[in-house]
């Protein structure tokens, strides 16, 4: 096994449960290159942990075809995650969202119960354990690689996750493991559910902390609509974030490399109906935050005590267009340093789904974020995580084979 994150560890347990449950002599061992494992885990929901959403279907992610995606889902759904966690003594519960966070309210709680049932079901865990190669051995088997050894094993289970956080270990090296045994990755690897930058001089950065729902498109340079979202942005000092910008983010910075006149535009307000006795100053601060009001009646160069029936046309057009239909001047993301998740991976094409078995390399199995597979923020991405592990792990400790030629 390589990668001890959300996914590595749920397969690590399924398949140690699974070999002696049918009679076989699998012995798991997990091989991790961080100095401390479940880094994401913790940092994930502000510490809370975002186990997974109260509904979660293949509509949340993107990537490979939602019918492959689908069946992966299927095998482990949402109520075998409760069930799951529950027999760990990890309770959820659900927030208003939808989302489903340990009652604890911290994220230890999770990784901790993940820990205790791999080591209660006999997984052995070694880290900081760096996998630089794996290589198929003559016997049919894989020889890993690394400074602290080698480990001939019958079967691996590659979770060694994508590129988003680095530092948590997550530094794209798994691609190349996986191309090295004959797989191929999507032509593009993005950060997804990843802030965005905007401008040195845009009003937003003034406005850090502030929050506020709306609604956001992607649109192509000729101004034909890609995508649309709602739901809550964030103003931050160095640009945008908050649940809608995260999640409309992958195809922004997708589209950008086709087209990169591909853009941002943001609607403050569904439409602009001021009634005539008001001023905008007042009627906008009953739709909009203060400070949020008043920085856009800047930007479109309107006093707040101005009334509608004295605009002029030019500023009631200004106006309309920065309120219902504002361009963000997005500059770039913040990387994979702060993206929650990486859009791209290995195809599900090159799996087995029932298995999640190579279909280049016999007896590797993939599961997690090094698939093609990327969701919504709001747990969708544990649930993926949750799902293919078990699928995964739950194939590879069916081979009653003891892997323990090498092990040293």
């Amino acid at each position: 096994m390589v990668g001890a994150g959300a996914a590595g560890l749920m397969a690590a347990i399924q398949a140690a449960r699974v070999g002696p449950a049918r009679g076989g002599r699998t012995r798991i061992v997990v091989l991790d290159s961080a100095r401390r494992v479940g880094a994401k885990i913790l940092v994930a929901g502000g510490g809370r942990c975002n186990v997974t959403h109260h509904e979660v279907d293949e509509r949340a992610f993107c990537g490979s075809t939602r019918p492959a995606i689908r069946r992966v889902l299927r095998r482990f759904p949402v109520s075998e995650t409760i069930r799951f966690f529950a027999d760990l003594g990890v309770a959820l519960k659900r927030e208003e969202t939808g989302k489903l966070f340990p009652v604890s309210d911290s994220a230890r709680t999770v990784l901790e119960a993940l820990l205790r049932a791999a080591r209660e079901a006999g997984v052995e865990l070694r880290h900081p354990w760096k996998v630089e190669a794996i290589d198929r051995t003559d016997g049919g088997g894989f020889s890993l690689s690394s400074p602290q050894g080698r480990i001939v094993a019958r079967r691996v289970i590659l979770a060694s996750g994508g590129k988003s956080l680095p530092k948590s270990g997550s530094d794209g090296h798994g691609y190349e493991l996986a191309r090295r045994l004959g797989h191929t990755t999507t032509a593009r690897i993005l950060p997804a559910l990843v802030p965005l930058n905007l401008a040195s001089g845009c009003f937003v950065r003034r406005l850090s902390g502030l929050a506020t729902p709306v609604s956001v498109e992607v649109r192509s340079g000729t101004g034909r609509r890609l995508v649309a979202m709602a739901g809550p942005l964030l103003c931050t000092h160095f640009g945008l974030s908050g649940p809608v910008v995260l999640d409309i983010s992958r195809y922004l910075l997708n589209a950008r490399l086709e087209d990169p006149e591909s853009h941002l535009v943001v609607t403050w307000i569904p439409e602009f109906d001021p009634p005539s006795e008001r001023t905008l100053g007042a009627w906008l601060r009953s739709r909009l935050p203060a400070r949020l009001a008043e920085a856009l009646l800047e930007e479109a160069g309107v006093e707040p005590s101005a009334r509608l029936d004295g605009l002029p046309r030019a500023g009631r057009r200004r106006l309309t267009e920065v309120l219902t239909a504002w361009r963000a001047p997005v500059t770039g993301d913040l990387g994979f340093e702060r993206a929650e998740v990486t859009a791209g991976g290995v195809p599900l094409a090159e799996v087995v789904l029932q298995t999640l078995e190579s279909r280049r390399a016999p007896g590797l199995h993939l599961c997690g974020e090094i698939l093609d597979v990327d969701g919504r923020i709001g747990g969708f991405n544990f649930q993926w995580a949750w799902a293919s592990g078990f699928v995964a792990g739950a194939a590879a400790g069916a081979d009653d084979v003891a892997p323990e030629r090498g092990l040293r």
